[in-house]
């Protein structure tokens, strides 16, 4: 089967992921039979879908049209045969209980075609043992949404024992094909990718506060804050729910062993039925307390080697396992649990030298199992990581926050790379910058720059708050923060070859400051600009108070800085900050097209035209002394006889910089 033969698919549970799923199955295109054991439970899935699409629809995410071809292409049913007697793929997304997806399967294999696929949503459970409920393992494999389904972008596609290849691939083409980003599982191995990183990590978090090396407190704001990531580990686990995390580890432990015994506080969390924010109870009180306040001042030392070391331990085991490789696990933790940064790539910056000795000495003092270090972390710790090295030839440059990429023609393109965050600008991103820019310039073959964000949402929704606020409210570092993000955008703005920045979607905040930095602008339909810094009692701090102004005008600049609103693209262009607005789907081709016109004109009259213009943006004199000086210098270049004999002959000019 390929992905054309796809035309019906149907969800067997209509809960929270089956409704869910199904709904971005039909706003893709797909006709959708979803199906549940009573009519009372369909239809309120079906219900929660038309309330979704009606808020997409608000929120201008999708037109009343579409909301409501989406909602047509869906049937809820509750007769098995009548909802997948004759369909090409079967997502089953019932409860997370062997007996009950054994009892399902059995019915579904006595009614579905022979050409069907059976994938599974299981979050845990074994892609193998659930196959082995059907008389077609070939065709089953795991396909592991996240919730919510409509939002969140990735999918697992765990590989069965049996799973054909080209099982895989079509759920994987599937996932892409509905806006997902796929990430293959190589193995069956319980918790997959994402939760065999977060679920043991959370555990590692309750053992730290039942054995009273750390409180709850000490945990999250070392989570948080420390660490970066999104959520403190209790808090997550009160979002997600306390006995989903608990059962996913039993079902570890009872496969995998020792390492995954529940610590006993999760335990008691369920047992009392404090199961986080849906029951107003968890580790935090949402009923009648605050909820997860977390102080931003309690990191412990302590706790953050715990619990990088534990995500270490169960990276080395995935990896050293063939599960998936360093760059899957990253992109999938990344995706699902919006990390930052990825697990692996934490825990190598760390240093598996230190993650080893934090496992050893824990171990030698408690000999629990969940400490003994695996094989293949101890092999890799010898060898620097668990990432190759960079060669030392100077062509391999590690970036982590973006891509560089040559599209041709005389480009660079210069990607931001953090999809799953918005394209927000942290640290990391703004050092890669600058280093990018430089690396661009050192480059004779590359005579402009492009610069977009990744995936449609936002070329860059701000700088990163989170990882940002780890820093704590320190002036003089948010001082030197300001000055760092200043310098790097700078660097684009004063960089000698033309720069265009591709903006698709959001342009907020620092990502307006650098798009301001580029020569010409081209915009989606879609795309948003704006500065709310002042709606967070704060300024533009990377350069937006000084640069706007010399594109849009002083009373623009102000108008778009201290009223904080939202601004379309058409607006933008009417203010002369946007070059051009184009459609939403040219918009990658058109700002290549422009990047590469750019690339094509004369590069020394250009760097000195920059220049030029930016020595007279406050001193007009001595702009004009610049400009004289250049249009002397210029007269005696190749490129200004080639310009003038193209130019005579009728013909295309072939600058050579000289």
């Amino acid at each position: 089967m390929e992905l054309e033969d796809i035309n019906t698919v149907a969800v067997l549970g209509a809960g929270n992921m089956g409704h869910g799923i199904a709904e971005v199955l039909a706003m893709a295109g797909y006709d959708v039979n979803m199906r549940d054991i009573n009519d009372e439970f369909v239809q309120n899935g079906y219900e929660q879908i038309e309330w979704s699409l009606e808020k997409l629809a608000e929120n201008d995410q999708l037109s009343d049209e579409e909301a409501e071809a989406a909602l047509d292409r869906i049937s809820p049913l509750v007769d098995m045969a009548e909802a997948c007697g004759d369909v090409d793929v079967v997502v089953e997304a019932v409860p997370e209980q062997m007996e009950i997806k054994q009892d399902v399967y059995e019915e579904l294999e006595s009614v579905a075609p022979e050409r069907t696929i059976f994938a599974t949503n299981t979050s845990s459970l074994s892609i193998s043992k659930l196959a082995e409920f059907t008389d077609r393992p070939e065709q089953f494999c795991g396909m592991h949404f996240f919730n919510p389904p409509v939002r969140m972008d990735l999918v697992e596609v765990i590989s069965g024992a049996e799973s054909d290849e080209e099982t895989l691939d079509v759920i994987e083409a599937l996932a892409d094909d509905i806006g997902k980003s796929p990430v293959r599982v190589h193995k069956d191995s319980p918790g997959f990718i994402v939760n065999r990183i977060l679920v043991p990590l959370m555990n590692e978090a309750c053992w730290l506060v039942e054995s009273d090396e750390a409180t709850i407190a000490e945990v999250d704001s070392t989570t948080k804050f420390e660490m970066g990531l999104p959520m403190g580990s209790f808090e997550l686990g009160d979002q997600v729910g306390n006995d989903v995390s608990y059962h996913v580890l039993e079902y570890m432990h009872e496969v995998l062993g020792e390492p995954y015994e529940p610590c006993p506080l999760l335990e008691r969390t369920v047992e009392n039925d404090e199961l986080g924010k849906k029951t107003g109870k968890g580790f935090y009180d949402y009923e009648d307390g605050p909820g997860a306040e977390i102080p931003t001042d309690e990191q412990s030392d302590l706790v953050k080697q715990r619990l990088l070391a534990s995500m270490a331990n169960e990276a080395a085991k995935l990896i050293g396992n063939d599960v998936a490789p360093p760059e899957s696990i990253d992109e999938a933790t990344k995706l699902g649990a919006g990390f930052p940064d990825g697990p692996v790539t934490m825990v190598d910056e760390f240093g598996l030298e230190n993650a080893l000795e934090a496992l050893e000495a824990a171990y030698e003092e408690t000999g629990h199992e969940r400490y003994a270090p695996a094989d293949y972390l101890e092999e890799r710790a010898g060898e620097g990581g668990f990432y190759e090295s960079a060669d030392d030839d100077g062509e391999g440059v590690d970036f982590e926050a973006i891509r560089v990429e040559y599209p041709g023609e005389m480009v660079g393109h210069i990607v931001l790379d953090r999809p799953h965050r918005m394209n927000t600008i942290s640290d990391e991103l703004l050092e890669e910058l600058t280093a990018a820019v430089e690396l661009l310039e050192d480059d004779d073959d590359v005579r402009s720059i492009l610069i977009t964000g990744e995936g449609e949402k936002a070329f860059s929704a701000g700088a990163d708050v989170q990882s940002m606020a780890a820093g704590g409210a320190d002036p003089i570092a948010a001082q030197e923060l300001s000055k760092q993000g200043q310098q790097t955008f700078g660097t684009l703005e004063t960089c000698d070859m033309p720069v265009v920045a591709g903006i698709d979607g959001f342009c907020l905040g620092g990502g307006m400051e650098l798009a301001t930095c580029a020569d010409m602008r081209v915009a989606s339909e879609r795309s948003e600009f704006g500065q709310p810094e002042l709606d967070l009692g704060l300024l533009p701090g990377w350069g937006g108070t000084q640069r706007l102004k010399h594109i849009v005008g002083e009373g623009r600049a102000k108008e778009i800085i201290l009223t904080a609103e939202r601004y379309e693209a058409a607006t933008m262009a009417d203010y002369g900050f946007v070059n051009e607005v184009v459609d939403n789907d040219a918009l990658a081709e058109r700002a290549l097209e422009l990047a590469t016109d750019l690339a094509g004109g004369p590069p020394i009259a250009q760097k000195y035209t920059k220049r030029a213009m930016l020595a007279g943006r406050d001193d007009t004199e001595a702009g004009l002394e610049y400009e004289a000086s250049a249009f002397g210098h210029l007269m005696a270049t190749d490129d200004l006889m080639e310009g003038i004999t193209a130019f005579m002959g009728d013909g295309e000019p072939n600058f050579e910089g000289k």
